[in-house]
Order: structure tokens, then sequence, then C-alpha cells
């Protein structure tokens, strides 16, 4: 059976979502439930998504990649909507080809990601995780004298934002909120914007205390910071990474840390994912990691079920759809 001989459900809208809901989640979905199939799959259950998947015609999806293959199983695909902003994570050309839409959420998972970011550069900047080993351990007492030389308040650094978008500008607020002069917070972006604390990424790199990564992942970022790039930040810098962990050549992170070129590092995002078990950076006691969940609240989770949903009624209504990235129509 191929897409073309794949009639549209006249019934209720069958969706495919690849995540495992809560409670929150099913009573915000359950006064739509009259219209709007929603079928669950966990991300690593591929059993019941190529099971589900045939008969889909909205996928939700997260992180866990739709290859070309994939979309060729679904063959009622119509959308494929991103619950976040990247859609590196999805076979964009050959949805265009079958003719299936894809959608993201600019802007909605923005506040728990900048505050996760914000998380991040201060657990790395005061030394958290050691500092939390050395408590549980019994040998936090007497202080260690190291603190007064190398523990930094974001208030005294110059910040630099690699990308200019909806997180980098709230943390930008976050981080002046806590006492660092506007004057000290800089980004670059693909141009120069005009904008007064617009800096070409060279000059933002030598000057910045913390850069912070807020790019999407493009032929042109990725390996972006490479180790001519991390050695020419100042000397005890922090980098922190809540975009996508391509952006930053791993191997030259992990030697500019073991080599005292960096401080310490704020990661969320890895060049693989699941990290291996065997990535140094699992090793190194000046490295803050999370596993890819800044961007998960309950906050955003209700952002992106609002955006979802209302995707979903505008297919219903024959309404056009928001936010389309592939320009099917």
């Amino acid at each position: 059976m191929d897409r073309e001989a794949v009639a549209v459900n006249p019934g209720p809208i069958r969706v495919l979502a690849h995540f495992t809901p809560g409670d929150k989640v099913l009573d915000f979905l359950a006064p739509h439930q009259d219209w709007l199939d929603v079928r669950f799959c966990a991300e690593d259950d591929d059993d019941t998504f190529y099971r589900e998947l045939p008969t889909a015609e909205v996928l939700w999806h997260v992180l866990r990649p739709v290859s070309g293959d994939d979309l060729q199983r679904g063959l009622r695909l119509r959308l494929v909507h991103k619950l976040g902003a990247g859609v590196n994570t999805i076979d964009v050309d050959t949805a265009t080809q079958l003719g299936i839409l894809v959608a993201n959420m600019p802007g909605a998972n923005a506040p728990s990601v900048a505050e996760g970011t914000v998380l991040l550069m201060l657990a790395a900047l005061r030394r958290l995780p050691e500092l939390d080993r050395a408590t549980r351990d019994g040998t936090g007492w007497p202080s260690d004298h190291s603190l007064g030389e190398t523990v930094r308040d974001i208030g005294g650094c110059t910040v630099g934002l690699l990308g200019y978008g909806n997180v980098a500008k709230r943390v930008e607020k976050i981080v002046v909120a806590m006492g660092a002069e506007p004057s000290q917070v800089l980004h670059t972006s693909t141009r120069d914007t005009g904008h007064p604390r617009w800096r070409p990424l060279p000059d933002l790199l030598a000057a910045s205390d913390i850069v912070s990564l807020h790019l999407p992942l493009t032929g042109t970022t990725r390996g972006l910071l490479d180790s001519k790039a991390l050695a020419s930040m100042k000397a005890g810098a922090v980098v922190i990474n809540t975009a996508r962990g391509p952006i930053i050549d791993e191997p030259a992170l992990v030697e500019a840390l073991r080599n005292g070129q960096l401080a310490a590092a704020g990661l969320d995002v890895f060049a693989e994912e699941p990290i291996p078990a065997d990535n140094p950076l699992l090793e190194l006691p000046n490295v803050v990691l999370t596993p890819h969940v800044t961007w998960y609240t309950v906050d955003t989770m209700r952002r992106y079920l609002t955006m979802a949903v209302d995707n979903c009624r505008r297919i219903r209504d024959g309404e056009h759809l928001v936010h389309v990235v592939n320009g099917v129509r």
C-alpha cells in the first residue's frame, strides 16, 4: 500500500505523540478527546512507534530522530509537529517530497531553556558539582581557599551570547536582573544587526567570561567552537550549551577543560544523544551535565500542547497551519 492509496480518515484526527504523558498532559487533552485521538509512545519504544505510525495523521515529535524511512511508513501522515524549535532531527527534505507538513513551536520553550541556561551558568561558575561531592564526603570544611580565587558572580562577568533569538534575549534579561551590566552582555549572530552590543565572533570570544550557545544546528554552525575558537577564549572562561551538541567540537572542548584553558562547562546537549558511557565529559570534575531537559517543565509542556492542539484544530477546520517550516500546502 502506498500513500496515494490511503484516504484521509474522516473521523477523529489520529495523533501519535512520541513521549510518555503524565497526568497533567492527559488532563489537558481530555476536553478534546471527541475529535482528537492521541496515542502515546515512549521515545525508546520502537515496536509501538512502528505499529502506530501507519495510521497516524499527525506526529508530535520531541527528540528521537524521524528519518526518511519513518516518513515513508507514515502512510497517512499530514503533519510532523516538532515540540520545540529545532527541526534538525526531522528529515525535512523527504517530508517535503512526500507532501508532509513540518511545523515547529518557536519561542514555546524559551522561558524554560533560558532559566536552565542560567542554572548551568551558576552551577559551573560556582563549582557546584565539586562542592556537592565535598559536602557529602565530609571534606567541605574548612573551606577550600581556592574558591576565593576562582568562583565568580554573574554580575561581575562579561556574558557572550552566540545567537540572539528568543532564548538568548531572555537569558540577557535574567543576567542583567542578577547584576550584570547591560554593556557587558554581548551577542553575535549571522550578520551585524547594528545593535550596540553586537560583536563579531572572534571579538565576542576574546571578551567573554561566559560564552552561552543559542544557535540552530546547520552546516555553518556545526563545529563552530572548534579548537582554534576555544583557544581564543579568555583563560578561565566558562562555556554553556543548551542549543545543540555538535555546535561544539567535543574532543576540543574536553582538551580545553583538561588543560585549564576553560574553567568549566555546563552542558545540556551532546554530539551524540544519549551520551555514551565512555564519553570523557562524564569523567571531568569541572563539567555540569543535564540530559537535554532544560526545556522540560510543566509550563513548557502546557505551551507545547496548546500549540499542538491548535494546529490539529486547523487541520480539522481546513485552515492554514502556523509555524510551517517546509512550505508544503
